[in-house]
């Protein structure tokens, strides 16, 4: 069989999968409601738990990690609404949740423009101008800086952008992407960070700044300091940056590790979806898939049936592995963390 009858295949067999899973429990087609449920338990959640820390019941560190894990599931509910799977003929109810995951997750970006960028991902996997999962390190060598900047889209993403850029620019020459296209993508890269996801990052880099110079100041009898504007700041967004970004950090970082790891890039065949990805399933990643929800067991399903909600994947996710396993796709195929995410082994060019 060619690629494309093994894709035909596996999507024809998983949609069966959940056709049947469907017929046993009638209540999962009622999709816009189970979402709505599951998007209103998040944040009242997260809302708990964070009354809670402010009244001094529920300590820090378990605040932190309650809010990074429901933040975890809105990312899931963000995401199948990137896809129109809740409320597509409501509009109003469709838009009003999609901004609420964003506020709730600031330091991502603009999710209306993030659509344009997944569709494009959906379309161009592993490819050079797959900009959305370059943007979170996917194909970069693994190395402190790859390490520092996986939840960093804002300097993270300065740091990779003139490569990127230069290798879309070699895309469109090469007749791989159009000039419109690129052009389109690269303004839209910096329009989705404008303003929030920007000033989110730059809340978070006063308060490491800061903690770092506590620390020079009582390792090494310093006096370093930031004017006190700026201290007075930090006190005041002291809430957001506990009940909301710390945990986002926490989140995001588990995220873009699990994706940027089991995406592949570079050398996928074009229109190849079983080349796109693997299953990660790893002992040692769970503590990161607990605040991804475990993107990692089930992603690769969504690239072969994206018309499926997160939840649904999850139930029906064993039949569904069984599906990818017996085609083909990868399971734990760690070797992607030498290979700077690359299908194949690294040419001697590229080692």
């Amino acid at each position: 069989m060619t690629h494309h009858e093994k894709s035909s295949q596996i999507r024809k067999e998983i949609n069966q999968s959940y056709q049947q899973l469907k017929e046993i429990y009638p209540i999962l087609k009622r999709q816009n409601s189970i979402g709505m449920c599951i998007f209103a338990i998040a944040i009242l959640a997260v809302l708990f738990v964070s009354i809670g820390w402010y009244r001094a019941v529920v300590p820090t560190w378990l605040m932190i990690i309650s809010n990074a894990f429901f933040m975890g599931v809105l990312h899931e509910i963000e995401h199948d609404l990137i896809h129109w799977l809740y409320f597509k003929k409501q509009r109003g109810i469709h838009h009003f949740m999609l901004f609420s995951v964003w506020i709730l997750r600031p330091l991502t970006v603009n999710p209306w423009i993030r659509r344009t960028l997944h569709h494009h991902h959906h379309k161009f996997s592993g490819t050079l101008h797959d900009v959305e999962e370059r943007s979170v390190t996917n194909g970069e060598r693994w190395s402190l800086k790859r390490l520092l900047t996986t939840p960093d889209i804002v300097l993270g993403g300065l740091f990779r952008l003139h490569r990127m850029f230069s290798d879309m620019d070699k895309e469109v020459v090469n007749g791989n992407l159009k000039l419109e296209t690129s052009s389109k993508l690269k303004r839209i890269m910096f329009l989705s960070i404008v303003p929030v996801t920007i000033f989110a990052h730059v809340v978070l880099y006063f308060y490491f700044a800061d903690l770092l110079m506590d620390w020079l100041n009582a390792s090494f009898e310093l006096d370093l300091s930031f004017p006190q504007y700026v201290d007075n700041m930090l006190i005041s967004f002291d809430g957001l940056i506990y009940v909301i970004l710390l945990p986002n950090l926490l989140r995001q970082f588990c995220l873009h590790f699990i994706t940027s790891n089991m995406h592949y890039f570079g050398d996928v065949e074009a229109g190849n979806v079983l080349e796109q990805t693997q299953v990660l399933t790893v002992w040692w990643t769970f503590p990161m898939q607990l605040f991804c929800f475990f993107f990692g067991w089930t992603h690769s399903i969504h690239h072969f049936v994206v018309n499926e909600t997160f939840y649904v994947r999850h139930i029906g996710r064993k039949a569904a592995q069984d599906i990818l396993r017996r085609y083909g796709v990868r399971f734990n195929d760690l070797g992607t963390f030498r290979r700077a995410n690359r299908f194949r082994e690294l040419s001697k060019k590229e080692v």
